[in-house]
Protein backbone atom coordinates (compact mmCIF):
# COMPACT_ATOMS: atom_id res chain seq x y z
CA UNK A 1 0.00 0.00 0.00
CA UNK A 2 2.86 2.37 0.78
CA UNK A 3 4.38 1.56 -2.59
CA UNK A 4 1.10 2.32 -4.35
CA UNK A 5 0.88 5.63 -2.50
CA UNK A 6 4.39 6.58 -3.60
CA UNK A 7 3.59 5.53 -7.18
CA UNK A 8 0.46 7.72 -7.23
CA UNK A 9 2.28 10.75 -5.85
CA UNK A 10 5.37 10.42 -8.05
CA UNK A 11 3.32 9.58 -11.14
CA UNK A 12 0.72 11.57 -13.04
CA UNK A 13 3.26 14.26 -13.80
CA UNK A 14 3.63 15.21 -10.14
CA UNK A 15 0.12 16.68 -9.96
CA UNK A 16 -0.24 15.64 -6.33
CA UNK A 17 2.68 17.94 -5.39
CA UNK A 18 3.78 15.34 -2.83
CA UNK A 19 7.23 13.73 -2.92
CA UNK A 20 8.09 10.17 -1.97
CA UNK A 21 9.84 11.07 1.28
CA UNK A 22 6.80 13.05 2.39
CA UNK A 23 4.63 9.94 1.91
CA UNK A 24 7.06 8.02 4.11
CA UNK A 25 6.90 10.83 6.68
CA UNK A 26 3.09 10.61 6.72
CA UNK A 27 3.28 6.86 7.32
CA UNK A 28 5.84 7.40 10.09
CA UNK A 29 3.43 9.77 11.84
CA UNK A 30 0.77 7.06 11.80
CA UNK A 31 3.10 4.52 13.40
CA UNK A 32 4.23 7.11 15.93
CA UNK A 33 0.87 8.44 17.11
CA UNK A 34 -1.38 5.40 16.75
CA UNK A 35 -0.09 3.54 19.83
CA UNK A 36 -0.45 6.73 21.85
CA UNK A 37 -3.95 7.39 20.51
CA UNK A 38 -3.09 11.08 20.14
CA UNK A 39 -5.74 11.71 17.51
CA UNK A 40 -5.77 15.45 18.00
CA UNK A 41 -2.01 15.67 17.62
CA UNK A 42 -1.99 13.44 14.55
CA UNK A 43 -4.61 15.51 12.75
CA UNK A 44 -3.44 19.01 13.59
CA UNK A 45 0.26 18.12 13.61
CA UNK A 46 0.41 16.53 10.15
CA UNK A 47 -1.09 19.58 8.43
CA UNK A 48 1.29 21.92 10.21
CA UNK A 49 4.32 19.77 9.44
CA UNK A 50 3.69 19.53 5.69
CA UNK A 51 2.60 23.18 5.63
CA UNK A 52 6.01 24.28 6.88
CA UNK A 53 7.93 21.75 4.78
CA UNK A 54 6.02 22.29 1.53
CA UNK A 55 4.33 25.73 1.59
CA UNK A 56 2.14 27.01 -1.21
CA UNK A 57 1.00 23.55 -2.39
CA UNK A 58 -2.57 22.78 -1.26
CA UNK A 59 -2.81 19.47 -3.14
CA UNK A 60 0.33 18.21 -1.43
CA UNK A 61 -1.11 19.24 1.93
CA UNK A 62 -4.38 17.39 1.34
CA UNK A 63 -2.59 14.30 0.05
CA UNK A 64 -0.26 14.30 3.05
CA UNK A 65 -3.25 14.58 5.38
CA UNK A 66 -4.93 11.62 3.68
CA UNK A 67 -1.84 9.43 3.93
CA UNK A 68 -1.14 10.56 7.51
CA UNK A 69 -4.14 11.72 9.51
CA UNK A 70 -6.85 9.80 7.64
CA UNK A 71 -4.76 6.62 7.67
CA UNK A 72 -4.40 7.05 11.42
CA UNK A 73 -8.16 7.41 11.86
CA UNK A 74 -8.79 4.35 9.68
CA UNK A 75 -6.36 2.35 11.80
CA UNK A 76 -8.07 3.54 14.99
CA UNK A 77 -11.44 2.62 13.48
CA UNK A 78 -10.11 -0.86 12.67
CA UNK A 79 -9.08 -1.28 16.31
CA UNK A 80 -12.57 -0.19 17.37
CA UNK A 81 -14.08 -2.75 15.00
CA UNK A 82 -11.96 -5.50 16.54
CA UNK A 83 -13.28 -4.45 19.94
CA UNK A 84 -16.87 -4.65 18.69
CA UNK A 85 -16.17 -8.07 17.13
CA UNK A 86 -15.03 -9.30 20.53
CA UNK A 87 -18.50 -8.58 21.94
CA UNK A 88 -20.14 -10.12 18.86
CA UNK A 89 -18.05 -13.31 19.24
CA UNK A 90 -16.54 -12.93 15.74
CA UNK A 91 -13.04 -14.46 15.40
CA UNK A 92 -10.40 -11.74 14.75
CA UNK A 93 -8.90 -13.67 11.83
CA UNK A 94 -12.22 -13.75 9.96
CA UNK A 95 -12.81 -10.05 10.68
CA UNK A 96 -9.33 -9.16 9.39
CA UNK A 97 -9.94 -11.01 6.12
CA UNK A 98 -13.28 -9.25 5.73
CA UNK A 99 -11.60 -5.89 6.35
CA UNK A 100 -9.01 -6.54 3.66
CA UNK A 101 -11.69 -7.65 1.20
CA UNK A 102 -13.94 -4.71 2.03
CA UNK A 103 -11.09 -2.21 1.74
CA UNK A 104 -10.08 -3.58 -1.64
CA UNK A 105 -13.62 -3.45 -2.99
CA UNK A 106 -14.24 0.04 -1.57
CA UNK A 107 -11.18 1.43 -3.34
CA UNK A 108 -12.93 0.85 -6.66
CA UNK A 109 -16.56 1.35 -5.69
CA UNK A 110 -15.91 4.62 -3.83
CA UNK A 111 -14.03 6.07 -6.78
CA UNK A 112 -16.69 4.92 -9.23
CA UNK A 113 -19.59 6.27 -7.17
CA UNK A 114 -17.82 9.59 -6.54
CA UNK A 115 -17.13 9.98 -10.27
CA UNK A 116 -20.74 9.13 -11.12
CA UNK A 117 -22.11 11.59 -8.54
CA UNK A 118 -19.93 14.43 -9.79
CA UNK A 119 -21.24 13.90 -13.32
CA UNK A 120 -24.87 13.13 -12.44
CA UNK A 121 -25.91 15.51 -9.64
CA UNK A 122 -26.33 19.14 -10.64
CA UNK A 123 -24.65 21.75 -8.43
CA UNK A 124 -23.18 19.12 -6.14
CA UNK A 125 -21.09 20.62 -3.29
CA UNK A 126 -22.57 24.09 -3.98
CA UNK A 127 -25.00 24.70 -1.09
CA UNK A 128 -26.12 28.10 -2.39
CA UNK A 129 -27.44 26.50 -5.59
CA UNK A 130 -28.97 23.37 -4.03
CA UNK A 131 -32.60 23.11 -2.83
CA UNK A 132 -33.31 23.21 0.90
CA UNK A 133 -32.68 19.85 2.53
CA UNK A 134 -30.41 18.53 -0.22
CA UNK A 135 -27.83 16.08 1.20
CA UNK A 136 -25.22 16.91 -1.47
CA UNK A 137 -23.64 19.82 0.40
CA UNK A 138 -20.31 18.01 0.98
CA UNK A 139 -19.45 19.23 4.52
CA UNK A 140 -16.45 16.91 4.83
CA UNK A 141 -15.10 17.95 1.45
CA UNK A 142 -15.55 21.62 2.38
CA UNK A 143 -13.52 21.10 5.54
CA UNK A 144 -10.84 19.35 3.49
CA UNK A 145 -10.78 22.21 0.99
CA UNK A 146 -10.53 24.89 3.67
CA UNK A 147 -7.81 22.89 5.38
CA UNK A 148 -5.82 22.72 2.14
CA UNK A 149 -6.16 26.47 1.64
CA UNK A 150 -5.25 27.35 5.23
CA UNK A 151 -2.38 24.94 5.77
CA UNK A 152 -1.25 24.43 2.17
CA UNK A 153 -1.94 27.40 -0.11
CA UNK A 154 -1.53 30.16 2.45
CA UNK A 155 0.66 28.12 4.78
CA UNK A 156 0.99 28.04 8.57
CA UNK A 157 3.90 30.49 8.51
CA UNK A 158 1.62 33.21 7.09
CA UNK A 159 -1.51 32.21 8.99
CA UNK A 160 -0.01 31.33 12.35
CA UNK A 161 3.67 31.49 13.25
CA UNK A 162 5.84 33.53 12.64
CA UNK A 163 4.13 36.00 10.25
CA UNK A 164 0.43 35.32 10.89
CA UNK A 165 -2.05 37.02 13.18
CA UNK A 166 -3.22 33.72 14.74
CA UNK A 167 0.05 32.68 16.40
CA UNK A 168 -1.75 32.52 19.73
CA UNK A 169 -3.50 29.34 18.51
CA UNK A 170 -0.34 27.32 19.16
CA UNK A 171 -0.66 28.11 22.87
CA UNK A 172 -3.50 25.57 22.93
CA UNK A 173 -0.98 22.83 22.13
CA UNK A 174 0.74 23.68 25.42
CA UNK A 175 -2.63 23.85 27.19
CA UNK A 176 -3.53 20.40 25.89
CA UNK A 177 -0.21 19.08 27.15
CA UNK A 178 -0.55 20.31 30.73
CA UNK A 179 -4.37 20.25 31.16
CA UNK A 180 -4.57 16.61 32.38
CA UNK A 181 -1.93 17.19 35.08
CA UNK A 182 -4.13 19.19 37.53
CA UNK A 183 -6.90 16.60 37.15
CA UNK A 184 -4.45 13.82 37.95
CA UNK A 185 -3.17 15.68 41.02
CA UNK A 186 -6.67 16.50 42.28
CA UNK A 187 -7.86 12.91 41.80
CA UNK A 188 -5.02 11.70 44.04
CA UNK A 189 -5.53 14.44 46.63
CA UNK A 190 -9.28 13.87 46.86
CA UNK A 191 -9.78 10.16 46.08
CA UNK A 192 -13.25 10.21 47.62
CA UNK A 193 -14.49 12.55 44.87
CA UNK A 194 -14.90 10.07 42.03
CA UNK A 195 -16.20 12.64 39.55
CA UNK A 196 -12.78 14.31 39.30
CA UNK A 197 -11.29 11.24 37.65
CA UNK A 198 -14.05 11.28 35.05
CA UNK A 199 -12.79 14.57 33.57
CA UNK A 200 -10.88 13.60 30.43
CA UNK A 201 -9.37 16.53 28.56
CA UNK A 202 -8.11 14.46 25.58
CA UNK A 203 -11.71 13.36 24.93
CA UNK A 204 -13.02 16.91 25.42
CA UNK A 205 -10.50 18.42 23.01
CA UNK A 206 -10.70 15.68 20.39
CA UNK A 207 -14.51 15.70 20.47
CA UNK A 208 -14.42 19.28 19.18
CA UNK A 209 -12.97 17.93 15.91
CA UNK A 210 -16.45 16.97 14.73
CA UNK A 211 -17.74 20.54 14.89
CA UNK A 212 -16.51 21.57 11.41
CA UNK A 213 -18.18 18.51 9.87
CA UNK A 214 -21.54 18.28 11.61
CA UNK A 215 -22.04 21.69 13.15
CA UNK A 216 -23.63 22.31 16.51
CA UNK A 217 -26.86 20.47 15.59
CA UNK A 218 -25.08 17.21 14.86
CA UNK A 219 -22.78 17.74 17.81
CA UNK A 220 -25.61 17.98 20.31
CA UNK A 221 -27.38 14.95 18.84
CA UNK A 222 -24.21 12.96 19.35
CA UNK A 223 -23.80 14.31 22.89
CA UNK A 224 -27.39 13.51 23.94
CA UNK A 225 -27.22 9.92 22.67
CA UNK A 226 -23.80 9.39 24.23
CA UNK A 227 -24.89 10.81 27.59
CA UNK A 228 -28.08 8.75 27.62
CA UNK A 229 -26.42 5.40 27.01
CA UNK A 230 -23.00 5.91 28.60
CA UNK A 231 -24.18 7.63 31.78
CA UNK A 232 -27.84 7.01 32.50
CA UNK A 233 -28.15 3.44 31.18
CA UNK A 234 -24.60 2.62 32.33
CA UNK A 235 -25.53 3.44 35.94
CA UNK A 236 -29.15 2.26 35.93
CA UNK A 237 -28.92 -0.85 33.72
CA UNK A 238 -25.30 -1.96 33.89
CA UNK A 239 -25.93 -5.52 32.74
CA UNK A 240 -27.80 -4.40 29.60
CA UNK A 241 -25.08 -1.84 28.86
CA UNK A 242 -22.35 -4.46 29.17
CA UNK A 243 -24.06 -6.87 26.78
CA UNK A 244 -25.58 -4.59 24.16
CA UNK A 245 -24.09 -1.08 24.18
CA UNK A 246 -21.34 -1.72 21.63
CA UNK A 247 -23.70 -3.75 19.48
CA UNK A 248 -26.14 -0.84 19.57
CA UNK A 249 -23.37 1.51 18.42
CA UNK A 250 -22.61 -0.70 15.43
CA UNK A 251 -26.32 -1.03 14.68
CA UNK A 252 -26.85 2.73 14.71
CA UNK A 253 -23.92 3.25 12.33
CA UNK A 254 -25.09 0.54 9.93
CA UNK A 255 -28.73 1.65 10.16
CA UNK A 256 -27.83 5.27 9.43
CA UNK A 257 -25.79 4.29 6.38
CA UNK A 258 -28.59 2.06 5.05
CA UNK A 259 -31.23 4.73 5.71
CA UNK A 260 -29.19 7.37 3.85
CA UNK A 261 -28.86 5.01 0.89
CA UNK A 262 -32.57 4.21 0.96
CA UNK A 263 -33.59 7.88 1.09
CA UNK A 264 -31.16 8.82 -1.66
CA UNK A 265 -32.39 6.18 -4.09
CA UNK A 266 -36.11 6.41 -3.33
CA UNK A 267 -36.69 10.12 -2.69
CA UNK A 268 -33.75 12.47 -3.05
CA UNK A 269 -32.83 11.43 -6.58
CA UNK A 270 -36.41 12.41 -7.46
CA UNK A 271 -36.02 15.89 -5.97
CA UNK A 272 -37.95 15.11 -2.74
CA UNK A 273 -36.07 16.25 0.35
CA UNK A 274 -38.72 16.07 3.06
CA UNK A 275 -40.76 18.64 4.95
CA UNK A 276 -39.54 22.19 5.36
CA UNK A 277 -38.39 22.57 8.97
CA UNK A 278 -35.59 24.32 10.87
CA UNK A 279 -33.34 21.24 10.79
CA UNK A 280 -32.91 21.54 7.02
CA UNK A 281 -30.85 24.71 7.39
CA UNK A 282 -27.14 24.14 6.85
CA UNK A 283 -26.11 26.79 9.35
CA UNK A 284 -26.21 26.69 13.15
CA UNK A 285 -29.00 29.29 13.11
CA UNK A 286 -26.48 32.03 13.88
CA UNK A 287 -26.43 34.89 11.38
CA UNK A 288 -22.96 35.99 12.50
CA UNK A 289 -21.30 32.57 12.11
CA UNK A 290 -19.95 33.39 8.63
CA UNK A 291 -18.94 36.97 9.36
CA UNK A 292 -15.25 37.94 9.13
CA UNK A 293 -13.11 38.50 12.21
CA UNK A 294 -10.51 40.68 10.49
CA UNK A 295 -10.85 44.44 11.09
CA UNK A 296 -11.96 46.52 8.13
CA UNK A 297 -13.66 43.77 6.08
CA UNK A 298 -17.14 44.84 4.94
CA UNK A 299 -19.82 42.20 4.23
CA UNK A 300 -23.52 42.94 4.04
CA UNK A 301 -25.33 41.91 7.21
CA UNK A 302 -22.14 41.63 9.30
CA UNK A 303 -20.81 44.11 11.86
CA UNK A 304 -17.64 45.99 10.96
CA UNK A 305 -14.75 45.27 13.32
CA UNK A 306 -12.57 48.29 13.97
Amino acid sequence: MIGMAILVCEGFGGQFQLRYWEVLLACALVFLFLPLECILEAIAGSEAIIGYLNPGKPLANMAFKLYGSEAHLVAASAISSFKASHYMKIPPKILFHLMILGTTISCFTDFGIAWWMLRSIDNICQPDLLPAGSPWTCPSEKVMYLSGVTWGLVGPSKTFYPDGMYSVVFIFALIGLVAPIPIWLLSHKYPEKKWIGLINFPIIFSAALVLPFGGMLGYWSWFIVGFLFNYFIYHKHREWWTRYNYLLSVGLDAGSAFFVLLLSVSLQFQGIYGTNWWGLQLTDHCSLANCPTIPGVIIEGCPIIQ
